[in-house]
């Protein structure tokens, strides 16, 4: 059985179906990859699977539990957390107390012991631990949306757009900590308009049109695709 199994899911916006019978898997360990353009449906996964939005069909089931009609605040403490495209600090908040909030859940010495296991990831949160969020540089932000995220353990870690915005410098140093978090044994849910990137570091990738799953497949033969090479690499 796989840590997540999404099946026939199918999400709507009133009338409009967004999402038409995804199916996915996610094994332990492993970084899973969804490319595809914008309106492919990548960020409707991920908020459905998070329980922000609600299923008109399908199943979610993670570590053979259904998530698809919990809500939000429940499946985290299941162990899936989402770090959000636009990053969603709080910004008239500190850096910690950003990350007090990632570990709600939690309690005492643990809770003050995982805020500094984040600093320890990244330094420069550390050293703006009481500045306020929302004066952060955008990769600043992009590093504590993802620190907040680790702060309920999660099993499951998503990550939408991480890399959207940033320069190259914060780019490399964004994949980079998700390579290491994967060398850490964290399994996680990749949305990323980097395609190249995203598909170098997945065990597997899933390209998605129009709220559907076209192909699918290990990372690296997706990336040698001459069909992904064009559409999504900007490659002739």
């Amino acid at each position: 059985m796989s840590l997540l199994e999404v099946r026939d899911l199918r999400v709507a916006y009133g009338a409009i179906e967004a999402i038409k019978g995804i199916s996915l898997d996610v094994e332990e360990g492993q970084v899973v990859t969804l490319i595809g353009t914008n309106g492919a449906g990548k960020t409707t996964t991920l908020r459905t699977l998070s329980g922000l939005l609600r299923p008109v069909a399908g199943q979610v089931v993670f570590d053979g539990t259904r998530l698809d009609q919990m809500k939000a605040h429940e499946i985290v403490t299941r162990g899936v957390a989402h770090s959000p495209e636009g990053r969603r600090i709080f910004p008239l908040m500190t850096v910690e107390e950003n990350l007090e909030l990632g570990g709600y859940s939690r309690k005492g010495e643990a809770l003050v012991k995982d805020i500094e296991s984040v600093f320890e990831r990244f330094p420069r949160l550390e050293e703006r631990r009481s500045q306020k969020a929302g004066t952060l540089s955008g990769g600043e932000q992009q590093m504590l949306a993802i620190g907040r995220a680790l702060m309920s353990k999660p099993r499951l870690l998503m990550l939408d757009e991480p890399s959207m915005g940033l320069s190259p410098i914060m780019i490399q140093l964004i994949f980079e900590t998700i390579a290491e978090l994967k060398k850490a044994g964290t399994t996680i849910l990749l949305v990323e308009q980097n395609a190249s990137a995203a598909l170098s570091l997945a065990d597997v990738g899933y390209v998605l049109e129009t709220g559907r799953v076209v192909l699918s497949g290990p990372g690296k033969e997706l990336l040698d695709d001459e069909n992904v090479r064009k559409a999504y690499l900007g490659e002739d």
